[in-house]
């Protein structure tokens, strides 16, 4: 019986063992299975990442070049004072809304005009306009290319943007032309598309390395001053008389890997706002001729209105794009709360939260269109004054330059050694249509404040004291 029990204990043992053995083993194969399965997994999110890294091709800006003008072609205000008295066909009210538009204006005595509008009277026809032209671009490039000691036949992209003059051939032809680009070198000229046009050009590009690998590209932004001088009645027209001012930029692009050692910054982020749908947007910038059937460029009362909107349309694009997550979370959580507390409060006392974006960029170039766009944009942004500072100072000395003035404003911080490795910058550009325009760049290297640019040779005379007319 003992041995009976015994055995039967014995053969209990071993089915026992048995059982978990197989236990054992059929764990190990379901271990084993989701070790397979995290790895295809992972190995898949690994493809499709890489994938990802391929269709956002890289954009590197290797350098660029700010066109500096001559001194004597300083349009000082007492000058350009005198030169309003002087000239015919504007009467006292006229002139002395220009005059009083100037001297609000933030741009100082430095600002350069183009020699045909030095003259009495202006010479406004189609010689002088292509001269003003050829003597910023042909400039810029010269210097930007011999630079870097690049051939004009490796440049594979070309592309121009200014918004009043557009010759035939046109502007990018002119260049082709002066520097001997190659036959087959992808050309396209803008025009018609205001002050944003420079940022409109980066896309451009950023669109075209997509599918053109292992190319280099050259943009050319700018606005001719010359054809742009209006000598009538409407006053909403005169004021572009007085903002605009002479100045060009040249800058070089690269989707090749082996140009990253030498880019100063990589393109982040290009988020592009039209406001054209919208009558009173459209409207707020537009070419045409006036009563008398003088051309001239119209500024609308309602334009600082319209910029607010189109800005805060881009930001709220943005913003996701460039905020960390801990200040969206912050913003989520402080609209919410004014949200819950809007009930208790009277109509008019709530205030706007606005994210924190120094948070996430280092510095900011807002387009030095006037003392009112930078002024309005530090508001809507709560930004500080210093962080307008490049932008006054580039309105101050070399005025309104149009689609140009960010890389003025990017120059004049690179010049005061304000530009760190993994600095963020921040560039918006409004324009015609009516349009605004981010690009976000990331510094690749510390620039050396000491190379030569656009602000070198009086640099330490700024920031200089802007007169308070609020």
């Amino acid at each position: 019986m003992g041995t009976n029990i015994l055995l039967l204990f014995g053969d209990w043992s071993l089915t026992n063992s048995a059982i978990t053995i197989t236990e054992t083993v059929a764990a190990s194969s379901i271990v084993f299975t989701h070790f397979i399965a995290a790895g295809a997994a992972f190995f898949m999110l690994g493809f499709l990442y890489l994938a990802f890294r391929s269709n956002n091709t890289s954009v590197y800006l290797i350098d660029y070049t700010c066109y500096r003008p001559p001194d004597y072609l300083r349009a000082s205000v007492p000058h350009f004072t005198e030169h309003i008295e002087r000239t015919e066909g504007f009467s006292r009210e006229n002139r002395d809304l220009q005059q009083k538009v100037l001297q609000r204006s933030g741009i100082g005595d430095e600002a350069c005009m183009p020699i045909a509008v030095h003259e009495l009277p202006p010479n406004t026809s189609f010689n002088p306009s292509q001269q003003e032209v050829e003597q910023v671009v042909f400039q810029v490039v010269k210097d930007l290319l011999s630079k870097h000691r690049i051939n004009p036949k490796e440049i594979d992209i070309l592309i121009s943007n200014c918004s009043i003059f557009c010759p035939t051939p046109s502007i990018t032809s002119m260049i082709i032309n002066r520097f001997g680009l190659r036959s087959n070198v992808k050309s396209i000229s803008l025009s018609g598309m205001g002050c944003s046009a420079g940022l409109i050009s980066i896309s451009m590009i950023k669109e075209l390395f997509k599918v053109h690998k292992n190319s280099m590209a050259l943009v050319l932004t700018m606005e001719a001053v010359t054809p742009n001088g209006y000598v009538g009645r409407a006053k909403s027209m005169l004021v572009a008389n007085t903002i605009f001012r002479m100045g060009g930029a040249a800058i070089l692009l690269s989707n090749k890997k082996q140009d990253k050692w030498r880019a100063n910054y990589e393109l982040q982020h290009l988020v592009r706002t039209h406001m054209g749908a919208d009558e009173q947007s459209y409207c707020s910038v537009v070419q045409k001729p006036d009563e008398g059937d003088v051309v001239g460029v119209s500024l609308s009362k309602s334009l600082l209105h319209v910029a607010a909107r189109a800005l805060k349309i881009n930001v709220s694009e943005l913003g996701p794009l460039v905020l960390p997550y801990s200040e969206q979370l912050r913003y989520i959580w402080l609209v919410t709360c004014q949200k819950l507390c809007e009930k208790g409060r009277a109509k008019g006392e709530a205030t706007v939260v606005v994210p924190r974006f120094k948070s996430a960029f280092e510095h900011f170039c807002i387009h030095a269109g006037g003392r009112a766009i930078i002024d309005g944009v530090e508001k809507n942004l709560k930004l500080e004054k210093e962080d307008g500072e490049a932008s006054r100072m580039t309105l101050y000395r070399f005025g309104n330059t149009s689609s140009s003035s960010v890389w003025y404003e990017l120059s004049y911080l690179e010049a005061k050694g304000r530009v760190k490795k993994g600095d963020r910058i921040w560039q918006i550009s409004f324009g015609s249509g009516f349009k605004c325009n981010s690009a976000v760049w990331k510094s690749l290297a510390k620039v050396d404040p000491e190379r030569k640019n656009a602000w070198s040779d009086r640099i330490h005379m700024y920031p200089v004291q802007m007169p308070d007319f609020s």
